[in-house]
This record gives structure tokens, sequence and C-alpha cells, in this order.
């Protein structure tokens, strides 16, 4: 597992404001205006976090006329989770030592 393929993803969700513009496109397709109207920052400062979205893959940009429509890219989402899943195993092992020691009575 290579974790170059990841790294644009994952430093897109490292910034709290681009994980709520996420959240905020999970719900629908919104135009960098209407983003920029739900942060008190400026519309340049929303437009660089958009930028690092759409690096990571996690966005797609439609221009509809003088509007950019910003559309969540789910599948992005789903290689981050899938990179983060591959430790389940490691998680999987140390809970049921966890398990086995809380169950064994102490001699």
């Amino acid at each position: 597992m290579q974790f170059d393929t990841y790294q644009p993803v994952f430093r897109a969700l490292a910034d709290p404001t681009r994980r709520a513009i996420i959240s905020m496109l999970a719900e629908g397709e919104r135009p960098i205006s209407e983003i920029a109207d739900s942060f008190e920052m400026s519309r340049p400062a929303i437009a660089k976090h958009l930028k690092i979205l759409k690096e990571g893959d996690l966005i797609t940009v439609v221009e509809n006329g003088r509007e950019r429509i910003n559309h969540l890219n789910p599948q992005s989402l789903k290689t981050a989770a899938e990179w983060i899943n591959h430790f389940d195993k490691f998680w999987d092992e140390r809970l049921a030592l966890l398990k086995k020691a809380v169950e064994t009575p102490n001699d």
C-alpha cells in the first residue's frame, strides 16, 4: 500500500474547514458564494480550500455560466476509508486481546 496515492485526499481532509465544506456538499451541490457565506473568511480563502478539495478529488466543479457549482465526489472518500480500514485487523487483534484479558479470571 503506497501512501503517496492517498496523500492528496488526506491533505484535503486534514483541515476542519474543508471537512465542514465536505459536510455541506454531502447535503447537495453549492456555488462558491453559498459556501463562503457559511464561513467567517473571505471568498478567496474559501476558493483555496475548494482548490485543495479538488486536488484531492473530493469535489468536482461544474461551470454554469458565471457560477462554479461544487459537487461532492464520494468515491474519493471511499478511497480514504479503504486505507483506514486496512488497519481493522490491527484493532480486531487488540480488542480480542483486551477481551481475553478482561474475561480471564485473575488467580
